[in-house]
């Protein structure tokens, strides 16, 4: 069995491409960082780190990697003979993804398997955003194409940092991981991934993972910058931030167990967990790379506005979240670009046009005065 996975970075390896190799699939890493690919190939094994309570190594081997950049013609013969594609690139990225596939699935037998394919993307339905770019790409020949292929949405999570420096291509991650996949595209021969598991309604799962995990890690960060914290779990070791934290996942955690039925001890059990991960030491996880893209993370369907919106047209509280986001208005980092276009944008527009171009929000929305006035006052400080 043959896997190809677009991006070769830390999560990956360390996530999904070691998941892959526990479930017997040779692995092709596609990516366009030469450098990276270079080392890839240079390597015949390496090592996933779990650092943590209950970690374990883990050494993958079997695999090789491909400069989508530099040598398309190979990537999409390897993807003809593939049994699963996976991306972990970014959702933004899917668009150049996609012609590599629609290539290879043209160049497939249509008489072998069905491709698997199935976007791990922090993002809701990434794999349906794949197929659309897909078909974009495919254009008339799409419905020939798309016969030879399956697509399932997925939930990931995997707490992957940015790696200290001389550790080549191993990675190191968190001990504790979700991946979950829709059960019905594959019938009766998913794919085989230990670890994975399969469900019939995959919308709880992503909207859990996005507003408990993604809200709660970006609050911390977004926080711990503005207090001059370095490291996540430095920022949870401060109560006052411990708490503003703790209290937007509260109110997450009341919108998903209004939305979605869920027990509610169920989810405070899960927020708790979510916690205590963000708090291991032995993660060196920073709150700028957590904290980076600010203006994707404040988009419509995101982390804060995503679930904020929800909650006030249900009528629950959301106090925690819009300080939250206004958090996320402070961020300042100059190594990041979302971030120096937020700070640019929050300096040039109108309070009412930055709510508008920024979270999306119709200016009826009950949220968008909200919002709105943190967007006021974060201007103000700008022009103090």
């Amino acid at each position: 069995m043959k896997a190809v996975h677009f991006g070769a970075g830390n999560i990956g390896r360390g996530f999904v491409g070691v998941l892959l190799h526990q479930g017997g699939y040779d692995l092709v890493f596609s990516d366009v960082a030469a450098s990276l690919v270079d080392a890839i190939n240079d390597a015949s094994e390496y090592t996933v780190h779990e650092v943590g309570e209950g970690g374990v190594d883990t050494v993958v081997t079997g695999f090789r990697a491909i400069n989508s950049a530099t040598d398309a013609p190979a990537l999409v013969d390897e993807i003809a003979g593939a049994n699963v594609v996976t991306t972990a690139v970014g959702p933004t990225i899917l668009k150049f993804v996609a012609p590599h596939i629609v290539a290879g699935l043209g160049l497939r037998d249509p008489a072998s398997p069905p491709l698997q394919i199935m976007a791990c993307e922090n993002a809701i339905g990434a794999t349906d955003t794949l197929r659309e770019e897909m078909a974009n790409a495919a254009g008339d020949a799409w419905d020939a194409v798309s016969a030879r292929a399956v697509f399932a949405n997925t939930a990931v999570d995997r707490i992957v940092p940015a790696q200290a420096p001389g550790e080549g291509i191993d990675v190191t991650v968190e001990p504790f991981f979700e991946w979950a996949i829709e059960r019905g595209p594959f019938g009766e021969d998913p794919p085989q991934i230990p670890g994975a598991h399969f469900v019939d309604d995959l919308t709880p799962y992503i909207e859990r993972k996005l507003f408990t995990v993604n809200t709660g890690h970006a609050t911390t960060a977004y926080f711990g910058a503005e207090a001059g914290i370095e490291r996540i779990s430095d920022a949870l070791a401060d109560p006052g931030i411990a708490e503003k934290v703790e209290s937007a996942l509260r109110e997450t955690s009341e919108l998903l167990i209004v939305k979605h039925e869920l027990d509610a001890a169920t989810q405070h059990e899960y927020r708790a967990t979510i916690l205590q991960r963000f708090r291991n030491p032995a993660l060196p996880d920073t709150v700028w790379r957590v904290g980076r893209q600010p203006l994707r993370k404040l988009s419509r369907h995101e982390r804060f506005v995503g679930p904020a919106a929800e909650a006030v047209d249900r009528g629950l509280p959301v106090d925690a979240l819009v300080a939250a986001i206004g958090a996320a208005l402070r961020f300042s980092d100059q190594e990041d670009a979302q971030a120096v276009d937020l700070q640019r944008m929050l300096r040039e527009q109108s309070a009412a046009e930055f709510t508008a171009s920024v979270t999306g929000l119709d200016a009826q929305h009950p949220l968008f005065a909200r919002i709105e006035a943190q967007v006021a006052a974060r201007q103000a400080e700008l022009a103090a």
